[in-house]
């Protein structure tokens, strides 16, 4: 992920040090276990004492120049570290690149969600707390763009909460879903190794064995993980593609907000864009453009090839920084949105009641009315007469032979909200 949008936290999980931290966790498990298994001699473990006090910063150095020659980033770290202690050379007994690397992937995947799972609760408590400020705030509720019926600020964003809820979910079930490890070898069967060892390497790491695997994880773990991370992005992505939509000069009801120095145009002074919002759906196009190649991931020449590798290295940091990044982008925003309901009133009423059929529609059928003569008649009224719609009603004289006064006053007074508070109850809010 480019600095722009990289936030120091997850950065940290990504950088080359912590993956050659990791690994080296990895290596150190597996020759405790083989120590305990008596696999290799004891004097294995002084290998602790050596890198103690080890500089990672020359060990990645190191790497990289053995890497140059070797072209094998795994080998050039243990190469690298046999110049450091002799005990080394009891490193990766019996094990492949892939039980190093995978189960080392595991460990930093699950930082990475457990920073984004944090980030994102705090942004699912800032929308819970607007869903209850705005929950009888009316809006119009649109759809198609088009003016529907009334409904409340704190259900669009209780609607949201809803959806973040389930996201969260996703997100602990990919936690879950990640924390596998391996060390079985090869091509996955045990022939240098112990399902027994496995399991004691994964009991030091708080991971789980995987039950079977080739040479490496099976990478529908890592389809099902971005999956759900694409599906909290595509979360954020409804949210602030609303806030744009409510941002356009002519509707005017939501904005963000717009600081003292900041500036919305190089040429035009009067701009205030929804930069941040726009700037979220653009990153949410890239996130999910990473769906094909993780799914074609899955599918690997028999026990395995390297064609997964390239394109993980890319998508793994770059999809949960970018969604850190927005998270925190929209958090920001939501926190500090400006709710104009003073618009809002304004642009319900601008227009007359002419979205009042609905309850018209169904006080006729009651009446014995079909339904098509019904329809056709308040299509008329609210197609023609929309803008003074609550005369042309009161007045039209098929309708006034099958509903009185008080009844049509009753449909243009509807309480669309009468059932907010039973919704809000199935979240114990």
């Amino acid at each position: 992920m480019i600095k722009r949008y990289l936030l120091p936290e997850i950065e940290e999980v990504w950088k080359d040090e912590n993956k050659i931290k990791k690994w080296l966790l990895v290596e150190l498990a597996v020759l405790e276990a083989q120590v305990e298994f008596s696999i290799i001699p004891k004097q294995a473990l002084k290998i602790k004492d050596d890198l103690k006090d080890i500089d990672y910063n020359y060990l990645l150095k190191r790497q990289a120049e053995i890497e140059k020659e070797v072209e094998h980033d795994v080998i050039a770290f243990l190469m690298a570290l046999e110049e450091i202690s002799e005990y080394a050379k009891y490193l990766h007994y019996g094990l492949t690149s892939s039980d190093v690397i995978d189960t080392a992937n595991a460990l930093i995947i699950r930082e990475a969600l457990e920073l984004i799972k944090k980030e994102y609760k705090e942004f699912i408590e800032i929308l819970k707390e607007k869903a209850i400020v705005y929950k009888y705030s009316p809006i119009m509720g649109r759809t198609h763009g088009v003016y529907a019926e009334p409904t409340t600020i704190g259900l669009k964003f209780l609607n949201y909460y809803s959806e973040a809820l389930r996201n969260l979910k996703r997100i602990e079930d990919s936690i879950e879903e990640i924390s596998y490890g391996k060390i079985s070898g090869a091509v996955g069967n045990y022939a240098f190794l112990s399902p027994r060892i496995e399991e004691e390497v994964m009991k030091k790491l708080n991971l789980k064995p995987e039950k079977i695997s080739t040479q490496i994880i099976p990478r529908d773990r890592y389809a099902y993980v971005i999956n759900n991370l694409v599906l909290l992005a595509e979360n954020l992505e409804r949210i602030f593609l609303e806030i744009r939509l409510l941002s356009r000069t002519e509707v005017g009801e939501f904005s963000e907000p717009f600081y003292e120095k900041q500036r919305g145009s190089s040429a035009m002074p009067h701009k205030r864009n929804p930069i941040r919002s726009e700037r979220i759906n653009g990153l949410v196009r890239l996130i999910r453009g990473y769906l094909i190649p993780i799914h074609e991931n899955i599918a690997l020449w028999h026990e395995r090839d390297i064609s997964h590798s390239s394109i993980e290295r890319i998508i793994l940091p770059d999809i949960t920084s970018a969604i850190y990044y927005i998270i925190r982008l929209g958090k920001n925003i939501i926190k500090d949105l400006i709710i104009d309901e003073k618009r809002i009133k304004e642009n319900m009423e601008k227009f007359g009641k002419y979205y009042l059929t609905q309850p018209f529609l169904l006080k006729l059928v009651q009446k014995g009315i079909s339904r098509k003569i019904a329809y056709e008649w308040l299509k008329r009224i609210s197609h023609t007469e929309y803008q003074h719609f609550e005369n042309a009603i009161m007045n039209d004289s098929e309708i006034r032979n099958y509903l009185s006064e008080d009844e049509i006053k009753e449909c243009l007074n509807w309480n669309y909200y009468k059932n907010v508070e039973e919704i809000y109850k199935r979240f114990g809010l």
